[in-house]
């Protein structure tokens, strides 16, 4: 009898397992630079062979999408309905977080906090950012993977494609071609998975693992029990109500894409890996094209749980408690702001930063959770992903 191979999925949670052990290891023996050194950029490596063919796929998954829809109207209809459900899980999503954090913030202590310093990094207007989603240039927004300009090149010319008619074929049968090939070199990649997530995941576990024993490991524990909370609630009830699919079979078939955003804490890398789930769950391929992309750059649930987690233990380190006026305006910025940064490195902070001078609390406060940001990273890009896969599924199925 053949021996049964075991699946991507359980290759890359044992990986995860095994990475996390080899962590502990390394802290205990006093040896973290080790696993920085010699393990680190085999993981480094690995990412830099996904980032590699993002562009790519992004660009021919999404011009072959909006081709295959034929309609430019239809493209339109679905990035409406895109656009308005990550808005509404994002608005539940910050709202779960300040509920959860209320109801832990007597564990926080109310600490030292006049030596503090943080120097926020400046928040762009949204006029700004109106403005730098429009590419003045063709190579630029690919060569420094600048997600936001690169979807508007590839509907650009999805678009006149389609409005190119006949005369448009022969580069429609192009970015076919090149989608297949990309879709071929990413397998080659995706095999390297398991080594990929031990090499990321053991020297985070390795240099963290002293921080999370002291005092910021409840608010960690905060924010982790937000992003379960916001998965099994809101994306259970949105694919079993809009798509009638079990949450059972989504989360099993969504597994490698998760583990995978939880080692590299990167929406833009586990794009590949996500596509590919997606399209397990019921996602009609030309749907997933379009909405995975845009969601790798606009949608952050878990971005925004993470804003209201951090509000809370900010304000109640310094000794503020947030009135309901103050927690609704939270709800409202960080909702909004999950769209009017998309783009911006270090996206996160900059809208930690907005968040907490929206409601008067010092930005300084923000040097409390910088430290250990990767931590909290890992578990909001698996929100962010899984969040995506639910659209294009919730998408898909209302589009039948």
């Amino acid at each position: 009898m053949q021996k049964k191979k075991l699946s991507l999925a359980s290759q890359i949670f044992i990986a995860l397992i095994l990475g996390i052990i080899a962590g502990l290891l390394f802290m205990m023996a006093g040896a973290a630079d080790i696993a920085v050194e010699f393990i680190k950029p085999f993981g480094t490596i690995f990412l830099n062979l996904i980032k590699f063919i993002v562009i790519p796929i992004v660009i021919s998954s999404i011009i072959v999408g909006v081709v295959s829809m034929k309609d430019i109207r239809k493209v339109g209809r679905i990035g409406g309905k895109t656009v308005v459900y990550y808005l509404c899980t994002t608005a539940f999503a910050v709202t779960i977080g300040l509920m959860v954090s209320n109801l832990f913030k007597g564990s926080y202590a109310v600490l030292e906090t006049s030596e503090l310093t943080y120097e926020a990094p400046e928040a762009v207007s949204f006029m700004d950012t109106l403005v730098n989603i429009f590419p003045s240039n063709f190579i630029v927004p690919m060569s420094s993977a600048t997600m936001l300009q690169v979807i508007v090149m590839a509907l650009l010319l999805g678009f006149g494609i389609i409005l190119a008619g006949d005369k448009g074929k022969a580069m429609e049968e192009v970015m076919i071609s090149m989608s297949e090939v990309c879709l071929k070199v990413m397998g080659m990649i995706l095999k390297l998975s398991p080594m990929g997530v031990f090499c990321l995941i053991t020297p985070v576990i390795a240099e963290n693992g002293p921080k999370l024993i002291g005092s910021l490991a409840m608010v960690l524990l905060t924010a982790y029990a937000c992003y379960i909370i916001h998965a099994v609630v809101v994306y259970s009830v949105s694919v079993k109500l809009f798509a009638k699919l079990s949450p059972v079979k989504f989360f099993k078939l969504m597994s490698p894409a998760m583990i995978m955003a939880f080692s590299s804490a990167s929406s833009v890398g586990t794009l590949p890996i996500n596509l590919e789930c997606a399209e397990k769950c019921g996602a009609k391929k030309d749907i997933a094209n379009f909405v995975l992309p845009l969601g790798a750059t606009i949608n952050m649930d878990g971005t925004a749980i993470y804003q209201g987690v951090c509000a809370i233990f900010i304000a109640t380190c310094y000794g503020i408690n947030l009135t309901l006026p103050q927690m609704l305006t939270i709800v409202l910025t960080a909702t909004l702001a999950s769209i009017g940064t998309a783009g911006v490195p270090g996206a996160g902070m900059v809208m930690l930063a907005m968040v907490l001078q929206s409601v008067g609390l010092p930005v300084e406060g923000i040097a409390l959770v910088a430290g250990i940001d990767r931590i909290f990273d890992m578990g909001r890009t698996v929100v962010n992903i899984t969040g995506d896969s639910a659209c294009s599924v919730v998408v898909s199925a209302s589009e039948k």
